[in-house]
């Protein structure tokens, strides 16, 4: 696994491997990969939230990689994951 070493854009897609039913966690986010680039191993989630927009839950989670932190949305309507740098 590799550290992230570019700058994240304001709210780019990316690809997430998540576990779904664990425990008495409905989601926990394990890797994100930005589009042509390596793997990125979550070392911890510190929160997760869900906020309702319209019709639609965004479930949304505070992690860190390394030292860094971001946040993580999942957007229930659309499946698509959207990376924010803290």
């Amino acid at each position: 696994m590799k550290t992230i070493n570019n700058q994240v854009q304001t709210g780019e897609k990316v690809e997430v491997m998540a576990l779904f039913n664990y425990s008495q966690v409905p989601c926990q986010p394990l890797y994100f990969r930005k589009r042509g680039e390596e793997e990125v191993e979550i070392t911890e989630t510190i929160s997760e939230r869900i906020k309702f927009v319209g019709n639609s839950a965004k479930h949304i989670f505070q992690c860190v990689v390394g030292k860094l932190n971001y946040q993580l949305e999942f957007d229930a309507t659309s499946l698509a994951w959207t990376l924010y740098e803290n």
